[in-house]
Formats: C-alpha cells, sequence, structure tokens
C-alpha cells in the first residue's frame, strides 16, 4: 500500500472519498459529479478517542476493501481532533501503522480468484499544511514501517505449524533482517546441550523437528550502552505434549510462537528505523509433540541456570524454554528485559481478549508500558508479582514446579516461575500475550494473528 500527500483537486474522479459526519446514513456511498464518496458516521467530534481513532482508519480501509476499491482519498484535517493532542507526525503514524493492519490477510494458501484478491493500492491524504508536510511525511514512512512489520509477525505466527518449525523459523528470523545491520546466530542442539539449556531441549526432545536457539542483535546506539533484550516464545507447535491438550484447544497451537514473531519483527522495525539503541532478541524455538521420546510429567529438569524444575505438567512449556533464555539474557549485562509469550489460558480467563497481561515489579516501568500501550494500541495490563506467590511453585523434588500448587491465578504463578531465573539480574518485564494472540471481529483486521505487541516494544525501544 503506497500512502501520498496530494492536492484534493489533482486526485482522480473515480477515486473513493471519505467523508466523516456525526449523525445521518452510515456506510453509504454519495455519488456526485462522477465522484463517489463513502459516509462514514463517527458521532460527536468530541467524544472521539485514540482507540476510536485506530478502528476508524482501519474501517476506512476494510469498507473500501469490501466495496473493491483500490484507491482512496482522506482529508487529513478530518483526523485533527484537538481534544487528543495528536501532533501532525504522531497522527500520520497512527493512520499508516492502521491502514497497513487492516488491508493485511493471510492468504498463504489460498487460490487467487481471476480477479485478483481485493486490495487496496494507495490511500491519498489531502488537506495537509505546508507547515505540516514534512512532519506528516516522516510520521507516514515510520508508520508504514512499523505497520509492514506487524503484518509480518502476523504472517508467520498465521502459518500452520507443519510449515513453521523451529528449524523455518530461525531461516525467517535471518532472511527478515538481510540488509540490516544485524548480527544472526542460531544454535542448534549440539551447541544448546554444550550450554546446558535443560530447558529448551526437554521440551523440544518429542519432536522430530530439532529444537533451535535464535540469537538477533542490533547494536545502533553507543559501544558502552547496555542493551535492551526482547526474548521471545517460539513454541512452533504445542499439542500440550502427554498432557495432551483438548480438541477446542489445540486448534491455533501454530500461533503459540506468536512471541517469538513479534520480537523478531520488533527489532527488524527498529532497525529499519535507525534507532540509536542496543537490542538483542533471543527465542527460544522448539516443538512441544509427543513420541516415545517425549519429557513426561514427573520428569526433573536442569535448566541452564543449575535450577531444577519438576515437571506437573508438559503443557506449561512455554515457561521451561524462557527460563534458559531468561539465563541466556544475562551475558548480555541488559539494561531492561522484556520477555513475551503466549504463555496461560488464564490470563485471558482474567483479561478476557482486549489486553496482554503486563507483570513487573518496577511501578515506573508498569507505569510506561501502560501509558505506551495506549498510545501503540498494544493494550496492556498490570497482575501482581507479590513475593507471597513463590511458595505456590515449590515442589518436593526440584526447586520449583512449572504449574503451580492451586489452579486459580495461572497467569500469576507462570509469571512468578519466570521471576525465579531472573534473579533480580536485571530490570524485567513479562507480557502474557495469550489474549492478544488473535484478533477479535470487531478491530476491523482479518482473521488470524493480532500481530501483539510489536507496536508497543518499537514504542518502548523508543521511548524508554
Amino acid at each position: 500500500m503506497n500512502i501520498k500527500i496530494v492536492e484534493a483537486g489533482k486526485v482522480r474522479k473515480d477515486v473513493l472519498r471519505v467523508r466523516f459526519e456525526e449523525e445521518g446514513k452510515d456506510g453509504v456511498v454519495e455519488v456526485k459529479n462522477g465522484s463517489e464518496t463513502l459516509v462514514l458516521v463517527i458521532g460527536k467530534r468530541e467524544k472521539m478517542t485514540r482507540r476510536k481513532l485506530m478502528l476508524l482508519a482501519r474501517r476506512i480501509v476494510r469498507e473500501a476493501l469490501a466495496k473493491k476499491y483500490t484507491e482512496a482519498l482522506l482529508d487529513f484535517k478530518e483526523f485533527h481532533f484537538p481534544h487528543l493532542k495528536i501532533a501532525s507526525a504522531d497522527a500520520a503514524e497512527l493512520l499508516a501503522v492502521n491502514f497497513l493492519m487492516a488491508e493485511f490477510s493471510f492468504r498463504e494458501f489460498l487460490t487467487a480468484p481471476k480477479e485478483g484478491f481485493p486490495r487496496i493500492k494507495t490511500i491519498f491524504l489531502s488537506g495537509v499544511s505546508v507547515a505540516s508536510q514534512k512532519e506528516a511525511k516522516e510520521g507516514i514512512n515510520r508508520g508504514v514501517i512499523i505497520g509492514e512489520e506487524v503484518n509480518r509477525s502476523r504472517h508467520i505466527a498465521t502459518m500452520p505449524g507443519g510449515e513453521m518449525t523451529p528449524d523455518i523459523l530461525a531461516r525467517h528470523a535471518r532472511a527478515s533482517v538481510k540488509g540490516l545491520p544485524v548480527k544472526v546466530k542460531v544454535l542448534d542442539e549440539r551447541q544448546m546441550t554444550k550450554l546446558k539449556m535443560g530447558g529448551v531441549l526437554g521440551v523440544g526432545q518429542g519432536s522430530d523437528a530439532p529444537s533451535r536457539f535464535i540469537v538477533l542483535e542490533y547494536f545502533g546506539g553507543k559501544k558502552k550502552e547496555r542493551p535492551v533484550v526482547l526474548v521471545g516464545k517460539g513454541v512452533t507447535f504445542d499439542t500440550g505434549g502427554i498432557n495432551l491438550k483438548p480438541s477446542d484447544f489445540i486448534l491455533g497451537m501454530n500461533m503459540d510462537m506468536s512471541g517469538g514473531a513479534a520480537v523478531i519483527h520488533a527489532l527488524a522495525a527498529a532497525a529499519r528505523l535507525k534507532l540509536k539503541k542496543n537490542i538483542v532478541v533471543l527465542v527460544p524455538a522448539v516443538e512441544n509433540m509427543m513420541s516415545g521420546a517425549s519429557y513426561r510429567p514427573g520428569d526433573i529438569i536442569r535448566s541452564m541456570s543449575g535450577k531444577t524444575i519438576e515437571v506437573l505438567n508438559t503443557d506449561a512449556e512455554g515457561r521451561i524454554v524462557l527460563a534458559d533464555a531468561l539465563h541466556y539474557a544475562k551475558r548480555y549485562s541488559p539494561s531492561l528485559v522484556i520477555d513475551v509469550a503466549t504463555l496461560t489460558g488464564a490470563a485471558m480467563g482474567a483479561l478476557g481478549e482486549r489486553a496482554s497481561a503486563l507483570f513487573t515489579k518496577d511501578e515506573k516501568l508498569e507505569l510506561r508500558f501502560r501509558h505506551l500501550g495506549e498510545e501503540s494500541g498494544d493494550y496492556v495490563w498490570p497482575l501482581p508479582l507479590w513475593d507471597e506467590y513463590d511458595d505456590e511453585i515449590k515442589v518436593t523434588f526440584g526447586d520449583v514446579d512449572n504449574l503451580g500448587r492451586t489452579r486459580y491465578g495461572g497467569a500469576i504463578t507462570a509469571a512468578v516461575f519466570l521471576k525465579q531465573f531472573v534473579d533480580k539480574a536485571y530490570p524485567w518485564v513479562h507480557l502474557d500475550i495469550a489474549p492478544r494472540m488473535t484478533t477479535l471481529s470487531d478491530e476491523f483486521l482479518s482473521k488470524g494473528s493480532a500481530g501483539a505487541p510489536v507496536r508497543l516494544l518499537v514504542k518502548v525501544l523508543e521511548k524508554l
């Protein structure tokens, strides 16, 4: 999709025009003087919110696609809501990101119709003042980069499990940063064995698809600046292992590597934006399968840190592979570690499907992430990490267990488990993105991966 700043009078008549109204007929196309105008009722302008504005941008694209238009003309001034206090560059970025997200559909395995799939080729923005054009163009360029990387994350997360094994994910990671100043290293099982990564190897040992540990390094900041480390869960398919998932819950588990997809493409966006930051991405990539070689309930795994994990349930595998990655992160002396994982259904039980669960002991980081979540559209909400929860993952035969003593508060006990492998070595934020793994019907996005939290991570990398 191209997004161009133009003068309204220089755009052809056959381009769909879009107009907002506070009341009237919604979603109709008016024809006048050979031009067609899509009318969208947005209610009282003073009641517009940033959240609604993002949805409005997406709705324009979805309406145009449904009506099979390939180009649309919008008045940039229509998106100016003084009470929102959004600068021209930020408004342009917000629109570009959400235009691209709305235009995306996963069509990898669909047979194209003769006329091709509907798509928006160009959105024209008129009404941009001369004084604001430079800032708006910069905002558009940034928004296009972020939107493209969100969609690339959605694409690989939606790929069927048979088409996205750990090795394929590693190859995709390498391809996603080709031509960018990013160093790529992929550890195989032999190398992981030398590092004593018992968590990654233990979870992946039942699969015919070999496990991988993906490392991406982007050093765009000062040499002595401590990096931000992004850790993403890369379970390319999760059967649940011997604790097999019920049929209703196993479908969609090709997207259990959504955290890994998000951190890979957040780094790609950061590198394309030339952020002056040092950033490292770690993705433990495994497939949790059943076979005669699978790890079992009751097994005790020795993690890379030396701490032992008693396996009470093989379907609580994500936290086990993340334990090794969180320990590996210590070699970078990071200024901050953010792990991203579709970790628990309990997070969905707590928050529904509108926000990811946020865990951190640092109140300043909590508030900052919540603010940047609102700004980016990747919403997060905090849950507690109180020390009292530590006792709930203590067992008899290992240092910690991977499930907890109670069936309640599962998102919290999973986060508390991860905390044991951080050991106060660095500031740490855990994002359980299970609630935002897939899109909702009222978000004006195609079905499949939601691409969370790529937008949030880019904002964090820029502004923290």
